[in-house]
């Protein structure tokens, strides 16, 4: 019998988990204090039959948490940020948080980070970035997979679908967008996400309320983490903090006018 050597191909793109790679058709990723949650939740994902999420595989030799590997391309290029691609987004955060029902919604074993005051409802992605969400590889403007469950906890549809729009609308100053988004109409871009959703009126009312919020507890969430060290510091240090500000006074100038798209 002629062994198979499979080689270790590093994952780029994340900013929280070092060390992740790809060995044939899996993912290996360094265990954390939450991934017993995480393969709960995915075990639970996988028998709710939602198939836009890796699979569990257990664990290798070097201890290294083993995934299902997602083909296809991630990052924001011309059709990832289309109106197409962020209705299709919705649609995919809808079907994975009504996947979630019935699992627990303790706070225990999760990473956490900060959160709605409202009691959760689902468990949300809380990290979709577009590096996270998986676009078909023929198909550059469909995503049909999110990964990198890490920062996924207990919380309400509306702090999953803020946090995803402060990425995807983007609800940022224009200096810190991606290129492709720099000039968007983010009010329109808010309501084609919501209405894709099926977002509830009064949600849609608390909708820019609750993202200022979570800018406050996600810039306080970081500055403390980032005192421990790590990938947080070089976030941090990156200027995390300032573009969290900038993202405030910039809805603060431009509130009324999204809050008139969205309602």
């Amino acid at each position: 019998m002629v062994a198979t050597l499979l080689h270790e191909i590093p994952l780029q793109g994340g900013d929280v988990t070092d060390g992740v790679v790809r060995v044939g058709d899996t993912v290996r990723r360094p265990a954390g204090t939450s991934t017993p949650a995480v393969h709960a939740l995915l075990r639970h994902l996988e028998a709710a039959g939602f198939d836009g999420a890796p699979r569990v595989l257990g664990f290798d030799r070097f201890g290294r948490e083993i995934l299902t590997f997602l083909p296809g391309r991630t990052g924001l290029r011309v059709e990832s940020a289309s109106d197409e691609a962020l209705a299709g987004l919705a649609r995919l955060l809808r079907r994975f948080h009504d996947a979630t029902a019935g699992f627990p919604l303790t706070m225990d074993g999760w990473e956490g980070g900060s959160n709605d005051d409202k009691a959760p409802e689902i468990i949300g992605h809380c990290d979709l970035t577009p590096e996270n969400v998986i676009f078909h590889q023929d198909d550059p403007s469909t995503p049909y997979a999110l990964i990198d469950f890490d920062l996924a906890r207990p919380t309400t549809r509306l702090f999953d679908i803020v946090t995803t729009l402060r990425h995807w609308a983007p609800i940022a100053d224009p200096v810190d967008r991606a290129p492709l988004l720099r000039a968007v109409d983010v009010g329109a871009r808010l309501r084609l996400f919501c209405d894709a959703y099926g977002l509830r009126p009064r949600d849609r009312r608390r909708l820019l309320e609750l993202a200022r919020l979570r800018f406050h507890r996600s810039y306080t969430v970081m500055r403390t983490r980032a005192a421990a060290g790590g990938n947080w510091a070089k976030m941090w240090a990156s200027g995390a903090g300032e573009r969290i500000r900038r993202a405030t006074a910039w809805l603060d100038v431009h509130e009324d006018e999204l809050h008139a798209r969205l309602v």
